[in-house]
């Protein structure tokens, strides 16, 4: 969807200038994989990551004028986690659920040899059922740490609690996922 486009579905006019139109386009644009990948890991749902995405860029793009940092993943990250946020509630609302498939929300890579090709859909579906295990605040600071790379700070930042409340999470998001994929590899056997 074009940025025209999405002005017109929306019915709001975003007006940037054409120096605030370059800003947002190199501060904001550039983290539009790590906003998809942020919103599939919390949504569960291809199609509803997109749908979210896109709304949270649309709100980005709203209120660019109120940014004044350089490095826009942080603040785009946690436009993205409130708009996902806020569509699980509605799906809730609306008794909607969505369960985990995995042929749906595994990652496709494309890969040379058959052999590393099975290795790799292996371990990324070990991923991924680990990480559908664990509850949302542990899943999110692990996307973002170990899939997005984002320092503790960042990752405060997007999640809004101290850092120390982010170490946290990690160091206990990454015990409960070791035993998951620890559990699901005795279950392989």
């Amino acid at each position: 969807m074009t940025l025209e486009r999405s002005r017109e579905t929306t019915g709001t006019e975003q007006h940037l200038s054409q120096r605030e139109r370059e800003r947002f386009d190199e501060c904001v644009l550039p983290y539009l994989d790590a906003a998809y990948n942020l919103a599939r890991y919390l949504l569960r749902d291809g199609h509803e990551a997109e749908e979210a995405v896109q709304e949270a860029f649309l709100r980005a793009i709203r209120y660019f004028s109120g940014f004044r940092g350089v490095d826009g993943r942080a603040w785009l990250l946690s436009i993205v986690r409130n708009t996902c946020f806020t569509q699980s509630r509605r799906r809730r609302a609306g008794g909607e659920r969505v369960e985990f498939d995995e042929a749906t929300h595994s990652l496709e890579e494309g890969l040379s040899a058959p052999e590393a090709d099975l290795a790799r859909s292996i371990a990324a579906a070990s991923l991924q059922e680990g990480l559908g295990q664990l509850t949302t605040e542990f899943r999110e600071v692990l996307v973002l740490r170990e899939l997005e790379g984002l320092s503790y700070k960042e990752i405060a930042h997007v999640i809004g609690v101290p850092i120390g409340t982010v170490m946290s999470r990690l160091a206990r998001g990454r015990k409960q996922l070791l035993v998951a994929l620890e559990a699901g590899a005795r279950e392989r056997v």
